[in-house]
């Protein structure tokens, strides 16, 4: 198994729907320590943990909906049949597919891209 450098820890409210959640929407177990309430996740590269809240990792308060001011961007390989997948499932879609231009020193890249939200409020955003 290979781990990325950087692995984003999602703190949530209930462990079984956000495994459903992510499960509904493709990501795949890697492995469970069902006793700590976590869980280890892929979509094709794009690897996420997610563990209920206990009170290890709080700075602060949660309150619905957590992450605010970041969203997850995950890469994939073809994120238009993606797209339709989540719009077959009657996922919510919080921000519809559409390209997006970002200027990178002295070049522009196009990015196609959507973003949801999780059970807890986490945004992800799915591009090219």
């Amino acid at each position: 198994m290979k781990f990325n450098s950087l692995i984003p820890e999602f703190s949530v409210s209930n462990i079984k729907n956000s495994i459903k959640f992510y499960t509904d929407i493709g990501f795949e177990i890697i492995y469970e320590r069902k006793d700590d309430k976590f869980c280890f996740l892929q979509l094709e590269k794009n690897q996420i943990m997610l563990e209920q809240i206990n009170d290890n990792w709080n700075t602060g308060i949660l309150e619905y909906p957590f992450g605010r001011g970041i969203n997850i961007s995950m890469s994939l390989e073809n994120v238009d049949k993606y797209y339709k997948e989540i719009i077959e499932k009657g996922i919510v879609v919080f921000q519809k597919i559409k390209v997006n231009k970002y200027q990178v020193n002295n070049r522009i890249y196009e990015d196609k891209e959507f973003l949801i939200q999780d059970p807890d409020g986490y945004l992800l955003r799915f591009n090219n």
